[in-house]
């Protein structure tokens, strides 16, 4: 179930926040609860990227985007990540959360998010979100301009621009039934 009591806890935290520019990081703290354990007692990897989303938005909100999705009939949606888990969070674990805004390309816009415990870096995230509209998707530089931000990217760092190239190379559609047919029996 999506956590939607605290999604409205980290909006009102943080509806009266400092504004933050395009790149600025927004720092939140949490706590893991036994709902978001799995079997081995720790924060489950698919809640992990479920609760990610308690920074991306208040990063939205606090750099002035949420006002200008919907004024324009805009929506946002995550379009791709890469996850990595390093450190253990069990139940009623506090952490904090850093969520920041990279760079952007033709399409996407790239952000960077980290879950730290105790001064140790737990798991981070690199997601790759759309801005749409009903025509499809809409240009970071367009976003941008409507911020009243620049509308070039600071160049993004070489594991980045490595990510985006490899993923580039995998294939869509991926594997499916239609091929499940030639694997041996």
């Amino acid at each position: 179930m999506y956590p939607l009591i605290r999604f409205a806890k980290e909006m009102l935290k943080y509806r009266k926040a400092p504004r933050l520019g395009p790149l600025d990081a927004h720092v939140s703290t949490h706590l893991c609860w036994p709902w978001d354990l799995d079997p081995w007692i720790e924060l489950n990897n698919g809640r992990t990227l479920t609760l990610f989303d308690l920074g991306r938005i208040p990063l939205a909100s606090r750099t002035g985007l949420i006002p200008i999705l919907k004024a324009r009939g805009w929506g946002i949606t995550v379009a791709g990540n890469s996850t990595r888990y390093r450190r253990r969070i069990r139940a009623f674990d506090r952490f904090t959360m850093v969520s920041r805004m990279v760079g952007w390309d033709h399409r996407f816009v790239y952000m960077e998010q980290s879950m730290w415990r105790g001064g140790e870096c737990c798991n981070q995230v690199l997601i790759r979100s759309a801005v749409t509209s009903k025509q499809g998707i809409v240009a970071p530089a367009e976003v941008m301009a409507a911020l009243g931000h620049p509308t070039d990217s600071p160049p993004l760092p070489d594991w980045i621009a490595a990510w985006i190239e490899a993923d580039a190379l995998r294939p869509w559609p991926p594997f499916g039934p239609a091929q499940s047919h030639d694997l041996p029996a």
